[in-house]
């Protein structure tokens, strides 16, 4: 056991038992295996703000947020205030309710693209609707995503996340399955429309920043030409905007690129902290989910139980009408930008070989002297020392998920970055 394991178990004892206890009823004891990390997860008892406290009583910063979820931080007052009002209303309806509306105009208002909305419970509900609507609308069958592309954990979309492209990312996926998903690099124009020149299209999916391959902006002549090539194929762009949307500006990717898709997914900051899923698009591609104008099988079916939960929207609009004005986003992106800077600093003078990434207010470090514009070049840097840096960090109370990038929110003080500065350098200066 390495010295900074030794230091988290002395530290951890009550989240060791729970781990324990997790894995009799739990496989590996999580509930996602992101979450888990060696020699095993602390446990969370309480979260405000920028901070988190594990079941041991150890606080530490947080620069996961919740998967990037909470950019106002942890449990912000104005959104815990409006959902207590909405659960003594009522937690779930099933029927039709006025929020449901008024979170779809506000979505209209706020995304470029967005002529209608339709609401579902987890970004991998939204992209599964999303391929099927497309799909269905164009008539055609191919599905186009990249390298590195995360879209959640639906079937067609569940390949080549991380390398090598070739090993599925998942037992139980079928070949036929992915018979009609063709992957291309990402960032690389020329090669994706090589690969497609003789391949009839429904969609091209992609993420205007590479989140789990590793905070990898896409370059804005790319998602051009991927406009373009849409156009050309008769083919719709979808834009998976699950962790850009209502980061980069108040519309997303699609405004900070000035590009718009056909359809765009969105999730995480869309629900406030709340589980929450959405299709936006052109009005004539959505409205071939209403069965009333198109009779089965014609129409595109989206559905499900607990879709525009009275509570997710009541906490998803504070959240939009908090970001709508753009001043907050803009001044996280700000601070996003004097961080790169910094560590990209203290790199440089301790003479460690580090690239840090960063698009608006989410930043990676990748532990390599090579530009890191491809999932390939993120996963040829040393992450061995990625998973150290993380658990050196975590160690002194600042916490990143091992391997994951970063995320500031408005709840972050200057101080708190200041903290993370400090520690990065300590860091840096061990070697």
């Amino acid at each position: 056991m390495s010295d900074l394991e030794t230091d988290f178990t002395s530290r951890t004892s009550s989240s060791k038992r729970l781990h324990e206890r997790a894995k009799h009823v739990l496989p590996a004891g999580v509930s996602y295996f992101i979450r888990y990390f060696e020699p095993y997860p602390f446990y969370i008892s309480q979260a405000k703000g920028s901070s988190i406290r594990d079941v041991d009583g150890n606080s530490y910063i947080d620069f996961w947020m919740g998967h990037y979820t909470h950019i106002l931080g942890h449990s912000p007052a104005n959104i815990v205030m409006e959902v207590r009002k909405q659960i003594e209303r009522g937690s779930h309806y099933g029927v039709c309710h006025e929020l449901e509306i008024s979170m779809a105009e506000q979505i209209v208002k706020m995304v470029p693209s967005a002529q209608m909305v339709r609401f579902c419970n987890s970004g991998t509900e939204a992209a599964m609707y999303a391929v099927r609507l497309a799909r269905a609308f164009t008539g055609k069958a191919k599905l186009v995503k990249f390298e590195g592309g995360w879209h959640g954990g639906y079937d067609a979309l569940h390949t080549a996340v991380s390398p090598p492209f070739h090993v599925p990312e998942s037992n139980g996926i079928t070949t036929s399955a992915l018979a009609d998903t063709v992957v291309a690099p990402f960032n690389d124009l020329d090669e994706t429309v090589e690969r497609l020149r003789n391949i009839e299209i429904a969609a091209v999916i992609v993420e205007p920043v590479l989140g789990a391959g590793g905070c990898i902006p896409a370059e804005r002549e790319f998602l051009k030409g991927l406009r373009e090539l849409c156009v050309s194929k008769d083919a719709l762009l979808l834009f998976d905007e699950i962790i850009t949307g209502f980061r980069l500006s108040p519309g997303g990717g699609q405004q900070y690129y000035s590009i718009e898709p056909d359809l765009t997914i969105l999730g995480k900051i869309l629900g406030g902290g709340f589980p929450v899923g959405a299709i936006a698009g052109r009005r004539d591609v959505m409205e071939l989910m209403d069965p009333l104008l198109h009779e089965r099988p014609d129409f595109s079916f989206q559905g499900g139980t607990f879709t525009a939960n009275p509570v997710t929207l009541t906490a998803g609009l504070e959240m939009l009408k908090t970001l709508e004005n753009g001043r907050i986003i803009n001044q996280l992106n700000d601070e996003g930008r004097r961080v790169q800077v910094a560590l990209q600093d203290i790199f440089d003078r301790a003479n460690v070989d580090a690239q840090v990434n960063r698009a608006g207010s989410l930043f990676h470090t990748h532990f390599t002297k090579d530009r890191v514009n491809s999932v390939n070049a993120a996963f040829d840097a040393d992450r061995e020392k990625l998973n150290d840096f993380h658990h050196a960090l975590m160690t002194n109370g600042v916490f990143f998920l091992p391997r994951k990038m970063g995320a500031i929110s408005s709840a972050h003080s200057g101080e708190d970055l200041d903290r993370l500065l400090n520690e990065v350098q300590k860091y840096a200066k061990r070697g």
